[in-house]
């Protein structure tokens, strides 16, 4: 049995991942954290979720994780250093969803990966791990009269944007074509912005209502257009991913690894 602590328990994501956890073989909440003055501090981190009662009551004491296997952090990324030097000292495997870290902050994360397991992803749904390697795949096989465009959508009150799955679909992008993101990107547009440069990839995000997360990658050239969408209908599909690499991660060496790796899908296209 792998024993898992949730760090956020108290949000939509932290819910759906004890709920989750409650319906997987193998798996078991042993700890739940907030932060330090969450209103679901004291609460039974099961009947928080709409399930039964687990007797794990949600704390604001990060000490709680050495009790698990595995840490499974969705919060806010300034939060993300403290929490992988938690589970680093504790000598634990470390599952990232949080999205939108700075460069420093996911040095933390880097060098954590020295001595502990961490996966890390942008999105832990298993059908957009299957997205990426085949938008990289899409990328490598059609030439710059393609152009690329990404279309993310997601709720009201998601802070970062564009979303982490837009940039791992970008990145994927670019790895396809052989080249650097960075290089070639544009994110949004506004104003004369002249034709459309040969080889650029565009980003754009949508921020409206519920929307738990869309994404859209547009090949488009004279005469054809191909689409690859994937639509989250609901967070249970990011859980299942969660609880999955959390599960894949225990045991494992020190290293930095992602969802492809959890799922064993092969690298594809250039």
């Amino acid at each position: 049995m792998t024993s898992i602590a949730i760090i956020g328990a108290g949000g939509r994501m932290g819910q759906a991942i004890v709920r989750r956890a409650g319906q997987t073989p193998g798996a078991t909440i042993a700890a739940a954290i907030e932060q330090v003055g969450h209103a679901a501090i004291g609460r039974d981190a099961g009947e928080l979720a709409g399930i039964d009662a687990i007797g794990v009551a949600i704390t604001d004491q990060l000490d709680a994780l050495s009790a698990a296997d595995a840490v499974i952090d969705f919060t806010f990324h300034t939060a993300v250093p403290t929490h992988v030097r938690a589970a680093q000292e504790a000598d634990k495997a470390f599952i990232l969803g949080t999205t939108g870290l700075t460069d420093e902050e996911a040095a933390t994360v880097h060098a954590a990966a020295k001595t502990i397991p961490v996966v890390s992803a942008p999105n832990m749904s298993l059908g957009m791990n299957l997205l990426f390697a085949m938008v990289k795949q899409a990328a490598a096989g059609l030439n710059e009269t393609y152009d690329i465009e990404i279309i993310e959508a997601h709720h009201r009150h998601k802070q970062d944007a564009p979303s982490g799955t837009a940039l791992g679909l970008a990145e994927n992008a670019a790895a396809g074509r052989g080249v650097e993101l960075a290089e070639v990107a544009d994110y949004g547009r506004h104003g004369m912005t002249g034709e459309r440069v040969p080889g650029r990839i565009g980003i754009h995000a949508i921020r409206a209502g519920d929307i738990v997360g869309d994404h859209t990658v547009i090949f488009a050239t004279e005469g054809e257009r191909l689409e690859l969408t994937h639509r989250a209908s609901s967070r249970d599909t990011f859980s299942v991913g969660a609880v999955k690499a959390a599960l894949w991660a225990v045991g494992k060496p020190a290293g930095l690894y992602n969802m492809q790796d959890v799922l064993g899908i092969a690298p594809t296209g250039g």
